[in-house]
This record gives structure tokens, C-alpha cells and sequence, in this order.
């Protein structure tokens, strides 16, 4: 009988949230031309980091029927009240990236007044900032927010900086969009968007021009992050310490150290060792490894009929193997890989540590096409020590429908509580293993492949 892993009966406990779950969504609304998306903007400038991004509501605009679509084009329509937008569509996707998924955001043509076809996939920011007329409209919304603001601004200067968008931007006649300001925009102002004002944490009259309002929001948003942050790490540590408590479970799959194998690594790790040597004799153990992942692939028998004319029960893989290399250590198996299947699809994901916290960052991200339907994906690294970057990338994978089952973790070298700590909150994948290392040895396989 199989053996089952000793953390199943821990699964209540083991758990692992990656630093964009639960992200901050920050509201601004206010008047066309009230000078929201300045105020957006300048956020992400003072904020300085990658993983803000700005959601606009226009992108939530409903489709059109044909009738409405004629009097769109004829500026007889109204985009300023509530019923313009896909609210449903909106809430449910910002409740998504609430909780660490990926999510398709809606593409909105204003020169065709309509939806398109494609979409744009977002994923993993820490911070959205929804702008939008009615952003603090919607009750399901305000509840996730943890910011509100309000720009405010004279209405004739609204109206001049709509005029001046609308013929530049979106190629729109002056007559009609004095039209539409006075029989829709306006009216929605005093009926939906100013009552928005008295729920707000934050009104800024000026709009970018207040730089102590926009200051209060960024320290606010800094604070949280680092709150999360925190939190992050502790959590990191206090899977080590549960993950220190048990054995390795089956699902963990070390190489034998055959006089072969033994024989490589020592090449490997012996610094006098050429570099050509050294690239050699890695893609040769990285193609056991490799080759070890292939075998926890699924397949089904087949027959074939040999050149003499016998018939052999074969196997046949069941669906498509993907690989995805965690940059750039994974980068160094990839020669291996391609030995092993040729037309092998591989995407990438960057990791890197913050060193002033130590918590692994997700900077780029580039999966295969419909990766969620591979039958096996084989995530990548030459080394392992903490963890902490085989657990985001794990949960990447996750969050873009790949099921548990179907990952193969391959790494050379790995620190035993980093596997430990790894199979505690994934218990249904597998991993291949070269070696187990020090705890806490620095990277260094990657420097010696690539040579810097």
C-alpha cells in the first residue's frame, strides 16, 4: 500500500498566501475631468514599484446593442450613469484578484463605442488603484476598498480638460461633447458621483496639484505593504519550523548516489574544474533528472506494430508536457530538457529575495498558452535552499489552473527543510531531487554554468 505523506494531517494548519493575496485596492472618484488619473498616476510614480497597477472602470463599460450603439455615435447616450457599467463583471474580478487569482480584464474601444473581443490578462499586483467616475458607487466595492478618495474640481475646468481629451484621444466633435456634458455628465454629477463624496476617507480639491493628500495615501500604502510583508516572512519561517518536524514523505524523490552520480558531483563541486567540464557534466546529470520527471507523467498503453511485423504494448503520454523555468537558475536545465523533448513549450518566471527583508518578489511572469490543460508541467531550478521561490512559483502555477497533481518540481540541489517546507503546503506534487545540500548554501551552480 502507498504510503501517505505525514502532512495530510496537518493540512489544516500548512498553509501559504503569497504576498498579492489579499492586495490593497485603493477607490478614487470624481467628476469627468476632475483630474483622477493624474492623481493615480502620481501615486504609482511616489510608490516606485512594479506590482501597482491602475484599473480603470471605463474597461467595465457593458456591450452595446445596436440600437444603443447608433446612439452612442450619436452622442445620445448615456456612459455617466450606473447602468453604463458591468458592475457584476467588475466586482467579481477585483474579488479574484482579492484572493491571489488571475483575472481577464476587459478590453473598451471608445472611438467604436464597444467592448472587444481580446482581453488582458492581470495578475499578482499588491496594489490596485480603481479610477473611475463611480468607483466608490457600488457597495460590494467600497467593502474591499482601503482607501477612498475624492478629486474635486471646478466644473467649467472639468469640462474644458474633457474637451480637450475627447478630440485628442478619442476623436470626438466639440459640439457633441458639450452636448453630452450638459444632458448626461452633468446630471450624473450632482445625482451619482458628488453623494460618492461624503464616504470618501479622502477628498482632494486640486487634484495632482495637492501634493500632502496624494503623500498621506503613499504612506498609507507603503505601511500596509510593509505590514504584509511582515507578516510574509513570519509565515515563511513558521512553515520551516513545522516542516523541521517530520521526515521527507514519499512524494520526494532524491537520485540514488550511484558511483556514477557521485562521480559528477564531484567534478561539479570541484572548483579546478574547466568550465567546459563543468557545463558538460551538469547537462548530464540534468538529463537524469529530467528523464526521473518524465516518469511521474501520466500514460496510456498503446500497440504498435514493430518493422517485423510484431505487435508491442506500448505506453503513449496522455496529454502535453510544458516546462517553466524559475530565472535564471532553471535556465541552466534547459539544454537538458530540450535533449529529452525536443518540442517541449517553456515559459519563465523571475523570483528574486529582497535582501532587506527576505521575501521572495515576483517580477516577471510568461507561462505557456493554456498551460492549465498540460498533463504535466515540470517547474524548474538548480538549487534550493530556503524554498521560499519554489513555494511562489508553485502557487503561480496554481493560481493559473494547473492542478497539484500535475507539477514536478526539478531542482539539483535543495536544503532539506526547504523540500520539507515546500511539500508541507503542496503535499500533491512531486519533487526530483540531485542532492541534498547544506542548509542555507549560497547559489552558485548557476554562476559556474553560465560563467558570471
Amino acid at each position: 500500500m502507498e504510503s501517505i505523506s505525514p502532512f495530510y494531517s496537518m493540512s489544516t494548519e500548512v498553509r501559504y498566501s503569497p504576498p498579492w493575496q489579499d492586495l490593497s485596492i485603493i477607490g478614487i472618484a470624481g467628476s469627468s475631468g476632475s483630474g483622477k488619473t493624474s492623481v493615480a498616476m502620481e501615486i504609482v510614480r511616489s510608490l516606485n514599484l512594479p506590482w501597482v497597477v491602475i484599473l480603470v472602470m471605463d474597461s467595465f463599460y457593458k456591450t452595446l446593442s445596436p440600437e444603443e450603439h447608433h446612439r452612442a455615435h450619436a452622442n445620445d447616450y448615456d456612459f455617466d450613469c450606473p447602468d453604463s457599467i458591468d458592475f457584476d463583471l467588475l466586482v467579481s474580478t477585483l474579488r479574484d484578484l482579492k484572493k491571489g487569482k488571475k483575472a481577464s480584464i476587459p478590453v473598451y474601444s471608445f472611438a467604436d463605442h464597444q467592448r472587444q473581443p481580446q482581453t488582458t490578462t492581470l495578475y499578482s499586483p499588491r496594489v490596485i488603484i480603481l479610477e473611475g467616475i463611480l468607483a466608490l458607487h457600488d457597495p460590494r466595492i467600497v467593502e474591499m476598498l482601503d482607501v477612498k478618495i475624492f478629486v474635486e474640481a471646478d466644473m467649467d475646468v472639468c469640462l474644458g480638460r474633457r474637451i480637450l481629451r475627447d478630440v485628442r484621444e478619442r476623436g470626438r466633435d466639440i459640439e457633441g461633447i458639450v452636448k453630452q456634458w450638459f444632458d448626461y455628465v452633468k446630471p450624473s454629477y450632482t445625482r451619482f458621483v458628488e453623494p460618492q463624496r461624503s464616504i470618501s476617507d479622502i477628498i482632494v480639491p486640486r487634484g495632482i496639484q495637492n501634493k500632502t493628500a496624494i503623500d498621506m495615501v503613499v504612506k498609507h500604502i507603503q505601511r500596509k505593504l510593509q505590514e504584509k510583508s511582515e507578516s510574509h516572512t513570519e509565515e515563511l519561517h513558521r512553515l520551516g519550523l513545522i516542516a523541521a518536524k517530520v521526515d521527507l514523505p514519499s512524494n520526494v524523490h532524491v537520485l540514488p548516489s550511484t558511483p556514477q552520480f557521485v562521480g559528477m558531483n564531484t567534478i561539479l563541486q570541484n572548483p579546478e574544474s574547466e568550465q567546459e567540464d563543468f557545463v558538460f557534466y551538469f547537462d548530464r546529470l540534468a538529463s537524469i533528472l529530467i528523464e526521473r520527471a518524465l516518469d511521474m507523467t501520466s500514460y496510456v498503453s498503446t500497440k504498435v506494430e514493430t518493422p517485423q511485423g510484431n505487435e508491442y504494448l506500448g505506453l503513449h503520454p496522455t496529454g502535453e508536457v510544458s516546462a517553466v523555468a524559475i530565472l535564471r537558475g532553471g535556465s541552466c536545465l534547459e539544454t537538458a530538457l530540450k535533449r529529452s523533448i525536443p518540442d517541449c513549450i517553456t515559459g519563465r518566471v523571475l523570483i528574486q529575495t529582497n535582501e532587506s527583508n527576505e521575501e521572495p518578489e515576483l517580477h516577471y511572469l510568461k507561462l505557456p498558452p493554456r498551460i492549465e490543460e498540460h498533463s504535466t508541467v515540470i517547474l524548474m531550478d538548480s538549487q534550493m535552499s530556503s524554498g521560499s521561490a519554489a513555494l511562489m512559483a508553485v502557487r503561480v502555477l496554481l493560481d493559473h489552473g494547473v492542478s497539484q497533481d500535475r507539477i514536478v518540481f526539478v531542482t539539483c540541489a535543495a536544503g532539506e527543510r526547504g523540500l520539507k517546507r515546500l511539500v508541507a503546503v503542496f503535499p500533491k506534487i512531486h519533487v526530483i531531487v540531485g542532492r541534498i545540500e547544506e542548509e542555507g548554501e549560497p547559489r552558485w551552480i548557476e554562476k559556474r554554468y553560465f560563467g558570471c
